[in-house]
């Protein structure tokens, strides 16, 4: 079924640079109602010229995807074995997901046309090991091609070398729970360094190492996310008749830290034994979290979730934070404050969150920043740009205040299969219907890109 266009915005189909053009001018016509072309074009000169709204030169702007979400068929991996079991723990299959594993040229040219200059992507571990100790130079390959993509559109590539998946064999012999998970991974990031370094801006470890302790704390009615992946490791163990399988979703959250936190270190040495000045570090989930009234263990929160990993992150060169929303922490996260506006997915509409977590975050670890995710589920693009609009502004107070932020990445550059919730949540600032594989730019696209280009409110 295909997603109605926003209101005020025509549907244009991507395939040459000048259709996508035409598209970005019509988004922004009717994203400002109705005022002319040489308005708003008066409009974003004014913007340039106010030094007051340009964020630092060099300042990195970009959106991300996730190798699993939008490349479709990522058959060797943990992940799509688990969602085509007959007890699926995913509303369903990733499938053809958005086809970037072969249509990556013209969305990474479709992402500079816009006027971003950074393209944060991961690798797919199962893709470049199928099978252990086995590496295809064809995959390799195929990211060279779309790191040099990258750079023939002058984008910075941030590369993430985990992003949840894993391969299937990795998985069956127990996951990051496995003693030898971090010198296995260790040597998939020397490989894949090796064969692509010289091409990567900045390389990040892990997606949101901190997630199985993040979900710890979510206190939702009738739902214990503790409980739910307990009971799905079960299911997912005996319909494989796999007493050892594991992943990152599926295992005991404190073993699965542990190794993380083992193969962070080992998977940077190796990547920085490859290319030493290459910038390393990761990429953590975060909530802007605030005391409640009364009970409240945000402290505690704070150590449990965050402790272990803003240690590690002021070893590293950057630290990518990703949030969206906030949390009220009482003796759990509490639900959102009656009446507040809430996405598709149940989160509060709150684009402060990002402005309150970079300074805590260079607060804790005194290294520069990079909002690495950042956005909203909704199918109203207009809310989409009013999030984005307040998210930009809180975060140049911010800089604007000391604070090292060296880039901003906008989750996401288009409508993906969203993990368990499958393709339902609409973070893309790009629409992709998913019968033709058309992309279609959103008023949010069109506004976001202006930005990135004028590099100021």
């Amino acid at each position: 079924m295909n997603e109605p266009p926003v209101s005020g915005f025509e549907p244009r189909a991507i395939s040459r640079r000048a259709l996508l053009q035409s598209a970005s001018a019509v988004a922004v016509a009717g994203m400002m109602g109705g005022r002319s072309f040489g308005e708003s074009a008066n409009s974003a000169m004014a913007a340039a010229s106010d030094k007051g709204k340009a964020f630092p030169e060099k300042f990195l702007w970009g959106c991300a995807t996730a190798g699993h979400q939008v490349e479709g068929n990522n058959t060797s991996s943990d992940l799509w074995l688990i969602e085509h079991l007959p007890e699926s723990i995913f509303k369903e299959p990733s499938g053809d997901a958005c086809d970037h594993y072969h249509l990556y040229p013209q969305d990474i040219s479709m992402l500079a046309d816009l006027g971003f200059n950074t393209y944060r992507f991961s690798l797919e571990w199962a893709r470049i090991e199928p099978e252990e100790g086995y590496f295809s130079l064809a995959e390799l390959e195929h990211y060279r091609r779309m790191l040099a993509v990258c750079h023939e559109h002058h984008l910075t590539p941030l590369l993430t070398y985990s992003h949840f998946s894993v391969p299937r064999w990795f998985a069956f012999k127990g996951g990051w729970e496995n003693p030898a998970a971090p010198d296995l991974y260790a040597r998939f990031c020397e490989k894949a360094t090796r064969h692509l370094g010289d091409l990567v801006g900045y390389a990040s470890t892990f997606n949101e190492p901190d997630v199985p302790q993040l979900l710890n704390w979510l206190s939702l009615p009738g739902l214990n996310f503790t409980e739910m992946f307990q009971n799905g490791l079960a299911k997912v163990r005996r319909q494989l008749n796999a007493p050892e399988f594991a992943n990152f979703f599926l295992g005991d959250g404190k073993k699965v830290r542990d190794g993380l936190l083992a193969a962070h270190k080992k998977g940077g040495t190796a990547i920085k034994s490859v290319r030493n000045e290459m910038p390393v570090g990761f990429n953590l989930a975060m909530s802007d979290d605030q005391a409640a009234p009364e009970d409240s263990l945000l402290a505690e929160k704070r150590a449990d979730v965050y402790g272990p990993w803003l240690e590690v992150a002021k070893q590293c060169d950057y630290l990518g934070v990703q949030v969206y929303s906030r949390s009220i922490v009482g003796k759990k996260d509490l639900p959102p404050p009656k009446g507040a506006e809430l996405t598709s997915v149940g989160w509060e509409f709150y684009p402060e969150c990002v402005e309150h977590v970079v300074r805590y975050t260079s607060k804790e670890t005194s290294v520069p920043i990079m909002v690495t995710e950042n956005g909203i589920a909704t199918n109203d693009d207009l809310r989409r740009v009013e999030y984005y609009q307040r998210a930009l502004a809180g975060l140049k107070g911010a800089i604007d205040d000391g604070v090292d932020v060296q880039g901003y990445v906008a989750w996401s550059l288009m409508d993906n299969f969203e993990w368990m919730s499958g393709f339902d949540p609409k973070f893309g600032i790009v629409a992709v219907d998913r019968a033709t594989q058309r992309r279609t730019i959103k008023p949010s696209g069109a506004m976001l890109g202006n930005v990135a280009r004028r590099n100021s409110l």
